[in-house]
């Protein structure tokens, strides 16, 4: 079965978080809804998937007044959902799935609208990004030169990549490799560029002969 839209999971959950916090309770179905601006129905089909996924508990009952035990996530933190993996290299067709939800110190990565990614592949290595990495990505349409990017082309396909800025000459969006000892000066150039989010962080993990400590 394809997972529901995370973003209205995020909505559901971040709602239930304030309401509780605010009234010591949690809401129910048709505050939840009319709170979001989603149906009852929709509400209860996300909240059985939620329940499943252990975002929160619901004991999914039909006439539930309200949702016991409502995880929340600690002031000072918000969650990411981790969306899969997109390819370092050329572009690949992906799909949105959501694996788990992680969460993550304001302190520490920001505040704002995050997902977070598997990165695959060895283009970016030069960026501090290795294949098995996690990526932390910020939504917005917007970026720099110089941004690393998850972008999608005219032909929906996504890779994470250094956006270089748009060619004078041929007015296509230019995607650059960041691995210069295997892939000396590889571009990707993009005629209609659609950015998915700007990265901001990486998570890697040490290799194993570097654990112990003497």
């Amino acid at each position: 079965m394809r997972s529901k839209n995370p973003e209205i999971m995020n909505r559901i959950s971040e709602f239930a978080g304030n309401y509780y916090r605010n009234n010591h309770a949690s809401p129910t179905i048709r505050e939840i809804a009319e709170g979001i601006g989603i149906s009852k129905s929709t509400v209860h089909s996300y909240l059985e998937e939620m329940d499943e996924k252990k975002m929160l508990s619901y004991g999914g009952r039909k006439n539930i007044s309200n949702i016991p035990k409502i995880s929340k996530t600690p002031q000072g933190y918000f969650s990411a959902p981790v969306v899969g993996s997109v390819r370092c290299g050329d572009p690949e067709n992906e799909e949105e799935e959501v694996e788990m939800y992680v969460s993550l110190p304001e302190a520490i990565f920001g505040t704002g609208d995050f997902y977070m990614v598997r990165a695959m592949g060895d283009s970016m290595v030069d960026a501090g990004i290795n294949d098995g990495d996690y990526v932390l990505i910020k939504k917005q349409s917007e970026c720099e030169p110089g941004d690393i990017v998850v972008a999608l082309d005219e032909n929906s396909e996504n890779t994470l990549k250094v956006f270089e800025g748009i060619d004078p000459q041929s007015d296509k969006a230019i995607l650059a490799f960041a691995n210069e000892a295997k892939y000396p000066g590889a571009k990707i150039e993009v005629a209609e560029l659609t950015v998915q989010g700007v990265a901001k962080n990486v998570i890697s993990r040490l290799p194993l002969k570097h654990r112990g400590i003497s």
